[in-house]
């Protein structure tokens, strides 16, 4: 593994992000928030008084953040993989699960269902292609996996120097929630 470098780790809120994140900074990684370097940076916005959240200027972050050229970053959020990084790591969660751990911290019903369609219709993996980003990525699913097993699988990709075979052979092979609730 190189000395510097910088992974975004994205996915759905609650998906587990927070709980990788918090494992891989006992391991030694530094840990960054999205939302505090958009904040930082003027990048983002007034806070939405009917859902609670705050736009972020992800492009404008991207020109205004300088990334750190040596130590080993995670930014934790679910846009950091708009950024300018060395790879991503995209946990997934089933939805029926994903459904019960978002209700569990309090959103409403629209925000579930919202999060929840993003999760299933694969979202993320949509904008890493209309976006062309070109950067290794791990898909990791979290619906039965604990933090721990998370970062051990995280660790191994990052050993054998992030394997990839292109984001439309990863897309292609990426988790189908929808293809599974049809079954």
């Amino acid at each position: 593994m190189t000395e510097g470098r910088i992974i975004a780790l994205s996915g759905t809120p609650c998906v587990g992000k927070s709980s990788l994140a918090d494992i891989m900074a006992k391991r030694g990684w530094n840990l960054l928030s999205l939302r505090d370097l958009a904040d930082e940076h003027g990048c983002l916005g007034e806070e939405d008084t009917h859902d609670g959240a705050a736009p972020v200027d992800i492009h404008a972050l991207d020109e205004a953040w300088e990334q750190p050229s040596r130590g080993k970053y995670l930014i934790d959020g679910h846009l950091a993989h708009l950024l300018q990084v060395d790879a991503i790591v995209l946990l997934r969660c089933r939805p029926s699960i994903l459904s019960q751990r978002l209700e569990a911290r309090g959103y409403s019903p629209e925000k579930i269902r919202a999060n929840t369609e993003w999760e299933m219709t694969a979202g993320h993996w949509s904008e890493l292609i209309e976006f062309e980003i070109d950067v290794p990525v791990l898909e990791m699913d979290s619906s039965e996996t604990d933090a721990n097993g998370l970062a051990d699988g995280l660790e191994a990709w990052l050993d054998k120097n992030c394997p990839f075979e292109g984001m439309e052979s990863a897309a292609r092979g990426a988790l189908d929630w929808l293809a599974e609730s049809s079954d």
